[in-house]
């Protein structure tokens, strides 16, 4: 009872200081997604062997040159295995890109990105769509430092199934693996790995070097730490308080379209909880939706959108709901045993700062190898750029 009055307290806490009283105007449709870029290895209907050891390469192919960072040296399209969100033997998809020149002795010490949200279609797969404007930045400044990028687009996403979304450990999988494959390509790769994640990647990324020794045991496999920005944190706390009951506020449109995949998630994770029957029809058609959209295509429908409308019962309402939120996307606080680097920046309303610094709180307290920056005046892609210095030594140290 007092944890479910802490979670009301705090999502009335959200929607004070960041709803507005009224619906936003209608929005008009965005244009359509650009079509994807398979590069010649289109596994949606992926029916091939699975193998049951996660971490295997079963193809890789030159990625599409449309695709490529414009700092890259060489870029590959890869397809692999790892475990679904009910931990069945699973593949998922990625990309693997070399910085430009001379690769140093035992090869180009890798970093695993993890990104952020792009939607949870097949079509939104990072490794066929063209890379956003922050990944140009973002991304083309570590290749500029000499690393190479291994990139999961997660399972689900591209292959067969669903996309788990914010699944920690699943995504953790889909990471670790990644890494573990990559090898196989024959590219000159380090076995000297850091985990770099910003937003649902930066969830993904903790969770990755939580698990990275249990995942990789046996690869030869060397993690040597974990950058997360914009962390999404303590979630388990905030969501059971969503329902009808919810205040009549409208939250910014990211924070409604998170919550909508969120729920998508979870019913392909959990489908003995039976989401459905907590939502309305409006409910389950915009969920339903969300679990096929990317990027643009869910703002019509999130933007003004009174969350109230949502649902017929409270979330809540699910069995020891705190535990189902914690198990399914839960950011761990403890366990790490390579350093931790987390920047925050404080104008953040995609994942507002109390998430992040609440979990910093719990790692400070269990004596983690933590390192936390706060940028003031950086906003959620902002928080890319005013990390680099900072991220920059972090990674220099614990790589070398």
């Amino acid at each position: 009872m007092r944890r479910a009055r802490r979670s009301t307290a705090v999502v009335l806490g959200i929607a004070a200081t960041m709803a507005v009283v009224a619906p936003a105007a209608a929005v008009p449709l965005p244009p359509p997604e650009p079509a994807p870029v398979w590069s010649g290895l289109d596994v949606r209907d992926y029916a091939g062997p699975v193998p049951t050891t996660p971490g295997r390469l079963l193809r890789s192919v030159p990625l599409d040159r449309s695709l490529w960072l414009p700092d890259a040296g060489s870029a590959v399209r890869v397809l692999y295995s790892t475990v679904d969100g009910r931990g069945r033997p699973a593949v998922s998809t990625g990309s693997i890109t070399l910085p430009k020149g001379t690769p140093p002795p035992g090869g180009w010490p890798v970093l695993a990105w993890a990104h952020g949200t792009v939607g949870m279609g097949d079509d939104c797969a990072p490794s066929a769509q063209k890379p956003t404007a922050d990944d140009i930045a973002y991304l083309g400044h570590w290749l500029r430092t000499g690393h190479a990028i291994v990139a999961t687009d997660y399972v689900g996403m591209g292959t067969p199934g669903p996309l788990y979304y914010l699944d920690g450990v699943t995504a953790a999988h889909s990471i670790v693996d990644s890494v573990a494959a990559a090898p196989a390509t024959g590219l000159p790769l380090s076995r000297r790995w850091a985990a770099v994640g910003h937003s649902q990647g930066a969830g993904a990324a903790l969770n990755a070097a939580r698990y990275a020794h249990t995942f990789s045991a046996g690869s030869g496999l060397d993690f040597r730490g974990v950058l997360a920005t914009g962390v999404p944190a303590n979630l388990e706390s905030v969501l059971p308080g969503l329902g009808p009951q919810f205040p009549p506020v409208v939250l910014p449109r990211t924070l409604n379209t998170y919550v909508l995949y969120i729920l998508a998630g979870l019913r392909s994770a959990r489908p003995d909880l039976r989401v459905d029957d907590l939502l309305t029809a409006t409910g389950r058609r915009l969920v339903g939706r969300a679990n096929g959209a990317c990027g643009k295509e869910m703002r019509p429908f999130t933007e003004g959108l009174d969350l109230r409308t949502v649902f017929r019962r409270p979330l809540a309402s699910i069995p020891d709901v705190y535990s189902v939120f914690r198990t399914y996307l839960g950011t761990p606080a403890s366990g790490y045993t390579r350093p931790v680097f987390i920047g925050q920046g404080l104008a953040d309303v995609n994942v507002p700062a109390p998430s992040a610094l609440s979990l910093a709180a719990q790692m400070t307290a269990t004596r983690q190898p933590l390192e936390l920056h706060v940028y003031p005046a950086a906003d959620h892609p902002g928080v890319l750029t005013a990390v680099l210095p900072d991220a920059d030594r972090f990674l220099t140290r614990v790589l070398r």
